[in-house]
């Protein structure tokens, strides 16, 4: 292949999940409507958290900032996907393509963290009741959420910026229904080496510690547990972390099998399809998850639904 310089790169071409032309309907109705559910479910989520002063608690306030996440996470593949199914047009821009993949990453490594986060919520409520809300106050809240924007964006940018370093092919095709940034990489003719370890240590950190402190979290948590005496009191421990273990398992379960389909499969538009369940399923279904196990949260819905029929 003849290598092209970055800056005569006008444009990639986003392949989809299919070459089918029958099927661009079906996946055009089917990716619209999980959109929909995923803003609706998570704005739902925000304004019944925000109008009920019961649930201005940390940990709603992190599952607040969980479902935000969750919607910009959806927001920055789904619209463009829809757009060129519409269109008819694959093409996306060479600085579009670069803001996707970097937007993905914030919001894909936002989520480790405040999943880690809200399992530390849970340890701390669990584990040091009376100490709950000294050592979980507001000031402290919004340092975690704050701190973990910061080393998102700064890890997301550190890799765009490697990205910008690269010479790419004439051959610009990207085999996935947004610019994910492993499969942009494929497409460099320049040695992508130091971008691919770079990857692999952030994976390291930026995924392994959120996942090793949530284990921590639960194994103390469980251990805690197990030591009470009352079994209402377990109910109600085991209650309070069951909506989020569901969503913690959700996450990862579909990251895992995302990363065990590309190990055994060497065709890009199958590790495409894998890669929905985790990009475009866990946001769609968190607020399904929350709002059926949590009482408070069905409670604070049925409160909100209720003002807004009442407006009409």
């Amino acid at each position: 292949m003849e290598p092209k310089n970055q800056t005569a790169v006008s444009e990639f071409s986003l392949l989809g999940l299919t070459d089918d032309p029958a099927l661009q309907p079906l996946i055009f109705s089917l990716f619209l409507s999980v959109y929909l559910v995923t803003i609706l479910g998570n704005l739902l989520i925000i304004l019944a958290i925000s109008s009920d002063s019961h649930l201005h608690t940390p940990m709603y306030f992190f599952l607040c900032n969980l479902s935000l996440n969750d919607i910009c996470l959806s927001t920055s593949t789904i619209p463009k996907m829809l757009v060129n199914i519409q269109t008819q047009d694959q093409s996306i821009s060479y600085a579009g393509c670069l803001s996707q993949a970097c937007f993905v990453v914030i919001f894909v490594v936002l989520e480790n963290f405040l999943l880690a986060i809200m399992a530390y919520d849970r340890y701390v409520a669990i584990c040091y009741p009376l100490r709950y809300t000294v050592l979980m106050n507001s000031c402290l809240c919004v340092l975690l959420v704050l701190v973990s924007l910061c080393i998102s964006i700064s890890d997301a940018l550190l890799h765009t910026l490697m990205l910008l370093r690269l010479s790419f092919c004439t051959r610009l095709d990207v085999p996935h229904f947004f610019c994910e940034l492993a499969q942009v990489l494929r497409l460099a003719c320049s040695d992508t080496l130091l971008d691919n370890v770079l990857i692999y240590v952030a994976s390291c950190i930026f995924l392994g510690v959120p996942l090793s402190g949530i284990i921590f979290s639960y194994t103390h948590i469980v251990s805690s547990v197990l030591r009470m005496s009352s079994s209402e009191g377990k109910q109600k421990a085991f209650s309070t972390c069951g909506s989020h273990l569901t969503v913690v398992t959700l996450f990862y379960g579909t990251g895992l099998g995302v990363y065990i389909s590309s190990a055994v499969t060497d065709s890009p538009r199958k590790i495409a399809v894998a890669s929905v369940m985790y990009s475009v399923v866990p946001p769609m279904l968190n607020p399904f998850i929350y709002s059926l196990r949590n009482k408070d949260m069905k409670g604070a819905l049925g409160k909100l639904i209720s003002r807004m029929i009442s407006l009409l």
